[in-house]
């Protein structure tokens, strides 16, 4: 933050200074007062940080004076609780580019903050702030000073954009370039369903090139750097949450084709990449009623019991829009549930047809699936 802002606060010196030199090459009039009164947040405010985006605390100081009465740039300086802001840990500038006395901050930005002071996650710790008054050069220290208290996130202060799984023990192996892709929930929020060997060692990265920031699985944390493993060679899903600094996970041992109407299950192998399949399957043992609904969805079965996989919001036949097929996990298990779907074309019955299936979780796209009548 401190060089981006030095480049902005360079060129606007440069700016006010060709502006206010008079005649003879002579600097006027670029002096501005000291801020005298710093009025929010209160001296020794105690924040519990949110790991919400809209999540601010809002920094407010009585306005200074500028020799030549224009307007004045504020700076916004934090620093550690025993510092002297010789050599500040953070410094934002204020709203609108630095044109007005207050300052709207990040609870995330705050977490940086804390973290830069020694602030261990989900730790408390204090800080200390002011304002910096100025024309772009020779900014003045506000008379008074106040300290800030903050319950740092339990997760990162720095949230990975986007994040990477790779090691011996994955499908794509230890080629960073091949590293697999995981699926963004949310801000810090991702997921992967992967096929893990058990003994070999895996890590998260945040980047599928150059030297990335590592991250690997103790207890239920994530932690900085080192490698996991599993200890069952299996298909698995991981959900991480950076924001606040842990994850789960689940064996997936089954994933089948569901027939609403016989409950006749047929189960895919894994192809790999989170993609199950199978090809060539020839339906022969429905008869009747229980051959002619085509309402189906999926089941998975895994170490934290059985789910379904229906259509994310749909009660009727195929459109023909490929997100008809769009998938979304459920746990209420039943027979007769909402958004099922329709096999297409609709034919006389279920028995004595050959289908490929595919379920894909691939994280590269939508989870969806796709079933052809041969």
């Amino acid at each position: 933050m401190r060089p981006i802002f030095l480049k902005i606060t360079v060129t606007v010196a440069f700016v006010f200074a060709f502006v206010a030199c008079s005649n003879d090459g002579k600097v006027r009039d670029l002096g501005v007062t000291a801020v005298k009164k710093l009025y929010e947040p209160d001296n020794g405010k105690d924040v519990v940080l949110q790991p919400s985006a809209s999540a601010t605390l809002y920094f407010e100081w009585e306005p200074a004076r500028a020799e030549d009465s224009g307007n004045v740039l504020y700076e916004v300086v934090f620093d550690r609780a025993d510092g002297n802001f010789s050599d500040p840990l953070f410094i934002a500038a204020a709203d609108d580019n630095g044109g007005t006395n207050h300052a709207t901050i990040t609870h995330k930005q705050l977490n940086r903050i804390a973290a830069l002071a020694g602030v261990e996650s989900a730790t408390r710790g204090t800080l200390k702030w002011t304002v910096y008054s100025s024309k772009g050069i020779n900014p003045v220290k506000a008379e008074e000073e106040r300290t800030l208290t903050l319950t740092r996130l339990a997760g990162f202060a720095d949230i990975p954009s986007q994040l990477y799984l790779t090691g011996e023990g994955t499908e794509a192996g230890t080629d960073l370039s091949r590293a697999l892709v995981t699926k963004k929930i949310a801000e810090g929020e991702f997921e992967i369903y992967t096929q893990l060997t058990a003994g070999r060692t895996f890590k998260f990265v945040n980047a599928a090139s150059g030297t990335p920031a590592e991250y690997s699985l103790s207890g239920e944390k994530i932690v900085e750097g080192g490698t996991s493993t599993v200890s069952k060679t299996g298909i698995y899903k991981y959900y991480l949450d950076f924001n606040i600094g842990s994850f789960t996970t689940k064996e997936v041992t089954k994933v089948s084709l569901f027939l609403n109407w016989s409950q006749h299950k047929i189960e895919l192998p894994y192809k790999g990449f989170g993609v199950w399949e199978i090809t060539n399957h020839t339906i022969t043992d429905l008869e009747g009623s229980d051959n002619s609904d085509d309402r189906y969805k999926f089941r998975m079965e895994s170490s934290d019991g059985e789910t379904e996989w229906r259509a994310i919001n749909n009660d009727s036949k195929p459109t023909g829009n490929e997100a008809y097929y769009y998938m979304v996990e459920r746990t209420n298990v039943e027979q007769w549930t909402n958004n099922q779907i329709w096999k297409n074309p609709a034919t006389d019955g279920w028995s004595g047809k050959t289908y490929d299936v595919t379920f894909s979780l691939n994280p590269g796209g939508a989870y969806t699936h796709n079933l052809v009548i041969k």
